[in-house]
């Protein structure tokens, strides 16, 4: 599947037996690709990988993501875990915005148990137009003052970060809210990056994606008040229209 270095990591390991030598020769029309803990370093030739929609490469030693800038499909990025052993092998930068402003697809991003460090560098997500949920715990930048506001208010779309899905309280500024509807309430918790499942096909992780972001959005509906009232208001109005219709 792989070549040059990545091929070499890969032969040596104990489970490559897992995987079909002969498996598509033509890298363009893979569209999933799952490696992890493996103690793989390099994603370089995942570059000519430009169907590629699902990419899982955790708990690995990856420290250069730039590679996938060509992968404009991706829909889910999945890199959590790239610090194993020792702290030179973990990825402590993320690209430029020109990087995630081709990623137009882009929905669901782990990168939580990693290195990063700085939250302006973090910033950059803000150029993934399509971003909906992001993990960043257990990153040094998940300690920083302000990193949940900052986050949130940068990244336009997103719509959960780590374990919570995010509210109206975080996105107004000065809006107090019943205790129902405050940030980090337990009907706001969801866990949407639960451990990987051994074996998993890329359908099931197109049936996992599309739960993740249906979940979300009922999780919003339910405890968004904006949402509620938007709701209310569009249910009067189509009532009124009717009454007058019929």
């Amino acid at each position: 599947m792989f070549h040059a270095t990545v091929t070499k990591e890969l032969i040596n390991h104990k489970e490559w037996s897992h995987y079909n030598e002969n498996i598509i020769e033509d890298q363009k029309d893979f569209v999933f690709v799952k490696f992890t803990g493996l103690h793989l370093k390099s994603m370089e030739n995942l570059q000519s990988c430009i169907s590629l929609k699902i990419c899982i490469f955790s708990n690995n030693f990856i420290t250069n993501i730039s590679p996938l800038g060509s992968c404009i499909k991706l829909v889910k990025l999945d890199l959590h875990g790239n610090q194993l052993l020792l702290i030179i092998f973990q990825i402590k930068s993320l690209p430029d915005v020109r990087f995630w402003s081709r990623l137009k697809s882009l929905k669901l991003l782990y990168l939580h148990d990693n290195g990063f460090a700085k939250l302006k560098n973090v910033c950059m997500l803000s150029a993934c137009p399509s971003l909906i949920a992001l993990t960043l715990f257990d990153c040094p930048v998940s300690l920083k003052k302000g990193y949940r506001h900052v986050l949130v208010n940068t990244i336009l779309p997103l719509k959960a970060l780590d374990h919570h899905v995010i509210s109206d309280e975080e996105i107004i500024q000065n809006f107090h809210l019943p205790e129902r509807f405050k940030t980090y309430n337990h009907r706001l918790f969801f866990n949407f990056c639960p451990p990987l499942k051994k074996g998993s096909t890329y359908e099931d992780e197109t049936n996992n994606i599309n739960f993740v972001i249906s979940k979300i959005n009922e999780i919003m509906a339910h405890n968004s008040p904006i949402l509620i009232i938007q709701r209310w208001i569009r249910g009067f109005l189509v009532r009124k229209i009717l009454r007058y219709v019929y």
